[in-house]
């Protein structure tokens, strides 16, 4: 990963961070999963969260360490934090994240990860999982800058890392005609209160 662009620019796409096989592996679990084990994707944290699927219409599952191919992608990530750690001396302290699947049709309106001082989450992480993705076949992530332009239109192809921080950067999802996989996830900070950590979600 370029450290140096993520300090620059504030967000870096990686393409093949991760190899096709490994990949195959994380894509075909998650077609496997059974409609119990997604929930519907909300918006907001603690007391606050409500679904809204006029703003947001994928469908979520946390990923978990009991289960050997999701502890091993938190490892592989919280390796990654550290990397960040050093390279960059952010302070991230832990890391949290979920499958995403979107079906035909589904989308993710403007939004953004966290909001200046009020939320502990620093760095969003978004891996895609899709293999023979075409640009007919949408559901592109389009990252905007401070005056609402488009920086990047981002192809949601197998083995693409995009990293960003989360409180600047103004997202969406568009709708795609192909069932849509990523793993999607926060490097935080610490702001726990008498050994309390923040709720993660």
């Amino acid at each position: 990963m370029d450290f140096d662009q993520l300090a620059e620019r504030g967000y870096v796409v990686v393409p093949n961070f991760l190899e096709a096989p490994y990949c195959q592996r994380l894509f075909d679990y998650a077609q496997s999963l059974q409609a119990s084990d997604w929930q519907q994707a909300g918006i907001g944290r603690a007391d606050q969260y409500t679904t809204n699927t006029a703003v947001r219409q994928d469908k979520i599952r946390w990923l978990q360490r009991d289960i050997e191919l999701e502890r091993a992608y938190l490892t592989m990530m919280d390796d990654l934090r550290l990397q960040v750690n050093r390279e960059l001396f952010m302070g991230l302290f832990d890391y949290e994240c979920h499958l995403a699947h979107y079906p035909p049709g589904a989308f993710y309106r403007k939004h953004l990860d966290a909001f200046k001082g009020r939320s502990n989450r620093i760095l969003t992480t978004v891996f895609y999982l899709n293999p023979e993705w075409q640009e007919a076949d949408g559901g592109q992530l389009v990252m905007y800058g401070e005056r609402g332009n488009v920086l990047e239109t981002i192809l949601p192809e197998a083995g693409k890392l995009v990293v960003f921080l989360s409180d600047v950067f103004v997202h969406e999802v568009l709708a795609g005609n192909r069932d849509r996989f990523s793993i999607t996830g926060w490097y935080r900070h610490n702001t726990s209160i008498n050994g309390v950590i923040d709720p993660t979600r």
